[in-house]
């Protein structure tokens, strides 16, 4: 692991890294953010993942989280959106590609070599963390927004042993359902449908993975809202689930971090008391 840079801030550190990544093939950059805390103690970790043609550095630059995570005692990791380079396959548009990996693990070429970023935010990157910081990996978390919520709900549903609390911001919560997800999974996993229903939240939902609950924050003013992120798809499946949906829809509010930054307490209060 290299250290990209390191700042001081509510007592705390937040660096930048980066290591080479086997899953990946490529060099990886993230950001963590440690807060204060005594010799020897080990602080729970709650996992952030970015939207569409975001890096770590998004929510680290305007999400505001550290206040509030310093107080909580909570270690912030920030990964990347997806493997880059120039060696690195990418897509014209914004959302395939470089900056849009949409936390699968591809199997068609040419993605099948570089796009493996489920494994590597469930495995690779995890224990990375373990033996690098002061982190309690009995106690993680994981939230995200718009294409990282869709890989947050995922993620957690998945893996409910690994993740004892999960929530987003804007989330895609059916890729079978919207235009985003049909152009990433259909390219990333093949024709075949079947295969994408691992990557959707409702569907995995609907095929027996369970959470102990769910919070959403989502802007009726958001522009994705009807064709691309679709709420009440996830009302729908959590309540034929029986599985605690909390879903705010906030009146004026839009898909950016404006929007991020202001429920940002909640989430992390949230968080804190799962964890």
């Amino acid at each position: 692991m290299q250290i990209i840079s390191t700042n001081k801030a509510f007592g705390g550190v937040q660096g930048v890294y980066s290591h080479h990544s086997a899953e990946t093939g490529t060099d990886m950059t993230f950001a963590v953010f440690v807060p204060d805390h005594p010799d020897g103690a080990k602080l729970p970790v709650l996992w952030y993942l970015s939207g569409l043609t975001c890096t770590h550095a998004n929510v680290m630059d305007k999400g505001e989280y550290r206040r509030l995570a310093a107080e909580l005692g909570i270690i912030v990791i920030c990964p990347d959106t997806s493997p880059r380079g120039e060696n690195v396959p990418d897509d014209d548009a914004y959302d395939m590609g470089q900056g849009a990996g949409f936390y699968v693990d591809a199997t068609e070429k040419p993605w099948s070599a570089n796009f493996r970023m489920r494994s590597y935010v469930e495995q690779e990157l995890p224990a990375l963390i373990a033996r690098q910081f002061p982190a309690d990996m009995e106690r993680q978390g994981i939230f995200g927004h718009s294409m990282g919520g869709h890989g947050a709900l995922t993620i957690a549903l998945r893996n409910p042993s690994q993740f004892r609390s999960v929530s987003a911001f804007a989330p895609i919560v059916s890729p079978l359902n919207c235009p985003w997800g049909h152009k990433a999974l259909g390219g990333y996993l093949g024709s075949d449908q079947a295969k994408w229903r691992d990557y959707d939240a409702c569907a995995l939902i609907d095929d027996g993975a369970r959470v102990d609950d769910i919070l959403i924050d989502q802007g009726t003013a958001d522009q994705f809202l009807e064709e691309q992120l679709q709420p009440q798809l996830l009302v729908e499946a959590c309540e034929r689930a029986a599985i605690p949906l909390t879903l705010n829809m906030h009146e004026g509010y839009d898909h950016s971090y404006f929007t991020i930054s202001t429920f940002m307490d909640d989430h992390l209060h949230w968080h804190a008391e799962r964890l």
